[in-house]
């Protein structure tokens, strides 16, 4: 994963093409409520500027599917990257048409060109050939930026790159395989991964990888209720999985077999609906009430969560323990999320990735205390499975 970065680049004079992840959440007005993503990018294209050169940022924005969705375009990221460089920002109304195309010969060095959403176009998401050669003939050079969307084998991630000599790893991009891929190359011991989610489903690999790589792995969320399931316990009104069963049993079985310590909860937090004012209880994972619903993992398997978090030197967590939306299910994600801060503060390493994980570390207040937030959910757990990601294969080799 050592690709050729941003810091080798010769940019003064030359247009660059920089494939970012601008996919930000937008209220009803469309005003951008959270900018996380787009000041997550300033350091690579205010780099390219200083070096005299331009800047052509790509980025999709929500699933249109390949068709034009108002509601979806990217022009109030425009707007509001306006106010946070110091540099003539433009916009484009397509991707590979006349306007993109007028726009990017007339850029000046200095200034930045934003395309239209990618995926207005349905040559981005089937990695169309000529798709990808009219996104190419914008710029001179290509920097991919966006590590949310490198496990994506689309135009603007893989199709764009075999038109340029030299592609390259923006400094997000690099940061981000930099944490992970420590993770997995030459973690400190104890390694602890923590587990949690709706679902087993999506999770397999990563947790039948991990299970080779880390000393504990500990599980929570509602994929839990599929594993006491498969286990013959009653789980209630809680969440199953009813299509994992089989895949729960071959990992329960690996476990038995592997380095890592797999633990699951002793307890949960029950409730009579899923409803934060409905009437809720602490019982043991094999005593769940037929009409109850597990939503958090108990007190108790919070703190042994809690001790064992503490004396890693190495931690990974994706997905929360509970439904942390609702606070009288929350204490089981706070505790994690308090614990792995802790633990942070006293020289582990520590990464969070995945959307809920990281909406859990701002809310709780910790977020400035982890080693390393990741920005790419799904490509952060496939990177974390083993997998090869194409978006990062694509890249040029430093």
């Amino acid at each position: 994963m050592n690709k050729a970065g941003l810091d080798g680049i010769q940019a003064e004079g030359k247009k660059v093409l920089m494939r970012v992840d601008f996919n930000v959440p937008l209220d009803s007005s469309r005003n951008i409520t959270d900018d996380t993503r787009i000041t997550a990018a300033l350091p690579s294209i205010k780099f390219v500027l200083a070096q005299g050169g331009s800047v052509i940022l790509m980025s999709h924005l929500g699933r249109p599917k390949g068709k034009i969705v108002s509601e979806m375009t990217l022009r109030p990221v425009a707007d509001r990257l306006a106010e946070l460089v110091d540099a003539p920002v433009k916009f484009a109304i397509d991707t590979v048409g006349p306007d993109a195309s007028e726009k990017s010969s007339r850029l000046q060095p200095g200034e930045i060109l934003l395309l239209e959403n990618l995926r207005f176009n349905p040559g981005e998401t089937t990695n169309d050939e000529g798709f990808a050669a009219g996104l190419a003939q914008l710029a001179d050079t290509y920097v991919n930026d966006a590590f949310g969307t490198a496990h994506r084998a689309h135009a603007s991630t893989v199709g764009v790159t075999k038109h340029f000599a030299t592609c390259r790893a923006g400094f997000l991009m690099e940061k981000e395989l930099k944490n992970l891929g420590g993770l997995l190359s030459e973690p400190r011991r104890p390694f602890v991964a923590i587990l949690g989610g709706a679902k087993v489903a999506g999770k397999v690999e990563i947790i039948l990888n991990l299970l080779d790589q880390v000393d504990v792995l500990l599980l929570g969320g509602g994929m839990i209720f599929t594993f006491f399931k498969s286990a013959g316990l009653n789980i209630g009104k809680s969440l199953l999985d009813e299509g994992s069963l089989e895949v729960v049993k071959e990992i329960t079985l690996k476990s038995k077999d592997s380095k890592a310590d797999l633990i699951l909860p002793t307890d949960c937090t029950v409730a009579t609906e899923f409803n934060d004012k409905a009437d809720r209880k602490d019982v043991l994972v094999t005593d769940i009430p037929s009409d109850w619903m597990g939503l958090d993992i108990g007190q108790v398997s919070t703190r042994s969560y809690q001790e064992i978090v503490l004396k890693a030197k190495t931690i990974f967590w994706n997905g929360p323990m509970g439904v942390f939306e609702l606070p009288s299910f929350a204490a089981g994600t706070r505790g994690i999320a308090e614990a792995v801060a802790e633990a942070s503060d006293n020289g582990a390493m520590s990464v969070v990735g995945g959307g809920d994980s990281v909406a859990a570390v701002n809310q709780f207040g910790v977020s400035d205390r982890i080693g390393h937030i990741s920005t790419g959910g799904g490509a952060s757990l496939e990177l974390m499975s083993g997998r090869q990601l194409p978006g990062i294969e694509a890249l040029c080799d430093a």
